[in-house]
């Protein structure tokens, strides 16, 4: 028993070292590189993934909280220009760590009507690189995915207030036009 425990404390205290390791985020995911697969639940509780919009265009927005000033401006941006989206067989996705609740609380109070999905565990997030420094909220980056799951270009570190979202929305119709 005695030996048990010689081996048993040393690997306990180390799970419980490694456990307080903040999440580290993988590297972000070039442009021409395949978009990292993704499964995550919407406001709807819908299961949604990446492989549900074969076929079309994505952007793919990573942002902090919902119901923080920046973070509703983005959206009331991606929600104010949806229709061009849409005319481009786009489809717009946020992902955050926020809950479920969260998010259908936050779509029910700005009328937003595209999807947003749950990542409390950060692993989509890490997988396109867009964990914050604090390794609590995502970075504000976009991905525009086309329609064979390439990511064709990124946006880092976008600034909601200086037209970043029109550049972004400018792309799609760009690249899909």
């Amino acid at each position: 028993m005695k030996r048990i425990l010689s081996f048993a404390a040393p690997l306990l205290v180390l799970s419980l070292v490694l456990a307080s390791v903040p999440l580290r985020a993988a590297e972000m995911p070039a442009a021409g590189s395949n978009a990292p697969e993704f499964t995550l639940q919407s406001q709807e509780g819908k299961t949604v993934s990446l492989k549900d919009f074969k076929g079309q265009w994505v952007v793919l927005y990573f942002y902090p909280k919902d119901m923080t000033q920046g973070c509703t401006i983005e959206a009331h941006n991606f929600q104010r220009d949806l229709d061009q989206y849409t005319a481009k067989h786009a489809a717009i996705v946020g992902v955050s760590a926020d809950s479920i609740d969260s998010h259908q609380q936050f779509c029910t109070k700005e009328s937003l009507t595209f999807r947003l999905l749950a990542d409390p565990g950060k692993e989509v997030i890490g997988r396109y690189g867009s964990l914050a420094a604090n390794g609590m909220v995502a970075s504000r980056n976009t991905f525009l995915i086309d329609p064979n799951g390439v990511i064709r270009k990124v946006y880092t570190k976008v600034n909601r207030m200086c037209g970043t979202g029109a550049r972004r929305g400018e792309s799609v119709v760009a690249h899909a036009g």
